[in-house]
């Protein structure tokens, strides 16, 4: 993950939290958490801040936020899949029973905080699987991104050129992969993806 996705990803969880789950988060929540980033070179100290955080506000995707990063940089990905499917399943709860259904309209999937959110956390998602070798499931999360995003607002697209190119011949086909996939965006139809 890069700095640029970084701040896409914080904008869209700021957003998220502000707008669907009213922004609140408990002071006493938000100073565990700002302890715990004080503690980064103690990393026995911080996870107890954040594990606290994370207790007193269940539903709020902030703590896991710090979980997940916590254990993204702690290069524990196994760790931080796990927070960022906890993260996932709040944001899908907070889009309700049909959100999918219907595919997003630019509109909504360009402003609207939650389906972002959401969005940016299937992304993740994927890249986590990835970096872990599980390539079914990140072929499944890149299927869904791709079916929610058809025109790769989000750049997963991306994403599913880098598992194309692997699956076409691993490293060497990361350099000199199939030359008809666009620089950003999905792979035409019925092209690998």
């Amino acid at each position: 993950m890069n700095a640029a996705t970084d701040r896409d990803f914080e904008a869209a969880a700021a957003a998220f939290a502000a707008t669907v789950i009213g922004g609140h988060l408990d002071p006493e929540v938000e100073a565990l958490i700002a302890q715990a980033g004080t503690l980064r070179d103690q990393p026995e100290k911080a996870l107890p801040l954040l594990e606290r955080a994370r207790a007193q506000a269940p539903k709020h995707p902030v703590p896991l936020i710090a979980i997940y990063r916590f254990h993204f940089y702690g290069h524990a990905l196994e760790k931080a899949r796990a927070a960022g499917e906890d993260v996932l399943a709040i944001a899908r709860a907070a889009l309700g029973p049909d959100f999918g259904d219907v595919v997003p309209d630019d509109e909504a999937t360009r402003g609207d905080a939650a389906v972002r959110f959401y969005l940016f956390t299937l992304k993740g998602l994927s890249y986590l699987n990835l970096r872990l070798g599980d390539l079914d499931e990140a072929r499944l999360m890149l299927g869904e991104l791709r079916r929610l995003d058809p025109k790769d607002h989000l750049g997963g697209g991306l994403l599913s050129h880098v598992l194309a190119r692997h699956e076409a011949g691993g490293p060497a086909a990361m350099v000199d992969g199939p030359v008809d996939y666009p620089v950003r965006g999905w792979a035409p139809l019925g092209k690998p993806s």
